[in-house]
């Protein structure tokens, strides 16, 4: 694949010229998983290394902005948010064909299935009280002190979100999918008034994006942040909670139908209570909205990666299946609504 395609020793030249302390020989290894942003594993003289670029060939306006996952990483380095440590964000596309950045690699735990079968019964709730805990340190963040003021645009967080994601879909359609053109006239029409001060958003907050202690149900670091902007927490405890409410043996493992109780997982009221008892907050009204808001987008993301798996691509050889969830998703949406 066109991602795969840069000369390893140019980039080690690169690397030990910009990087601290790095030393080569190195080698290279691509992570598997992830539709948006190819990563590879570095391992050099010096230790080991994660690089995150932005995939090859024509992309769409706004997306696969490692640039801000480089700024937000090293904006939480000094928080009480786990995250790697950035080391360089590299925007000469001449060196890998691509932008890039370095940051460490955290070793540990990444759990797939929101089931946790890997773990006894008696440890999957610390496991979900851990991510809950990271996502209220996350939405309680100071970005003034962090420096992050400037990361999203003012106004209705939902709003903006709603319009950006009509765009990108409309710019990746390929059919007509009913569901989610009755998502996009209603969600504007039931978007609610915004109030209190604007939150860091991760914006794909879901288990298989942090990395656990080894042994501990701790959280060493939250990956990806491409999706990161100021707005509206409520986005991301929606988005997370979208796990309940998917099959659990689609392309993304769900947990509908399960007996949560048996397995030890919290379910979808519990999530939010404990949420909202970290923060402070008050029990959230018009829960389905954000619910429903959380299906729309994460269609039009499949949408996305539908069409550069149809123009070639795509960072995964399994986007052709990602991007046929579109439809489906939509419809989950559209349920709630």
């Amino acid at each position: 694949m066109a991602e795969l395609q840069f000369d390893i020793d140019d980039l080690t030249r690169y690397l030990t010229a910009h990087v601290p302390g790095f030393q080569g020989p190195m080698s290279v290894e691509k992570f598997p998983g992830g539709q948006s942003n190819p990563t590879f594993l570095l391992k050099a003289q010096s230790g080991s290394y994660v690089l995150r670029r932005q995939p090859s060939g024509a992309l769409l306006k706004s997306a696969h902005a490692v640039d801000r996952e480089f700024r937000v990483l090293s904006a939480l380095g000094n928080t009480k948010v786990p995250v790697a440590r950035a080391h360089h964000l590299c925007e000469d596309r001449n060196v890998i064909g691509s932008m890039f950045y370095v940051m460490s690699y955290e070793d540990g735990r990444i759990f797939w299935n929101p089931a946790l079968p890997e773990l006894p019964v008696e440890e999957r709730g610390a496991v979900y009280d851990a991510l809950i805990g990271t996502m209220a340190a996350l939405h309680d963040v100071d970005i003034d002190a962090a420096g992050l003021s400037d990361y999203g645009r003012p106004g209705n967080y939902f709003a903006r979100q709603i319009d950006l994601w009509t765009k990108q879909y409309r710019a990746a359609q390929t059919d007509t999918l009913d569901a989610m053109e009755s998502l996009i006239e209603w969600l504007p029409t039931y978007c609610p008034e915004e109030t209190g001060k604007p939150s860091l958003v991760h914006g794909d907050f879901r288990i298989d994006n942090l990395i656990f202690m080894r042994g501990a149900p701790q959280v060493r670091a939250v990956l990806d942040w491409e999706l990161s902007t100021l707005g509206n927490p409520l986005a991301d405890i929606a988005y997370l909670c979208m796990c309940l409410r998917l099959p659990p043996h689609g392309h993304i493992a769900g947990l509908a139908g399960l007996n949560l109780a048996a397995l030890g997982v919290p379910d979808e009221a519990s999530i939010v209570e404990r949420y909202c008892g970290l923060r402070g907050m008050a029990p959230i009204e018009n829960w389905n909205f954000y619910l429903a808001f959380s299906f729309f987008r994460l269609a039009a993301i499949a949408q996305g990666v539908k069409k550069r798996a149809l123009s070639g691509n795509a960072s995964n050889e399994k986007a052709r299946q990602v991007g046929e969830m579109a439809g489906a998703l939509a419809k989950m949406g559209v349920d709630l609504v």
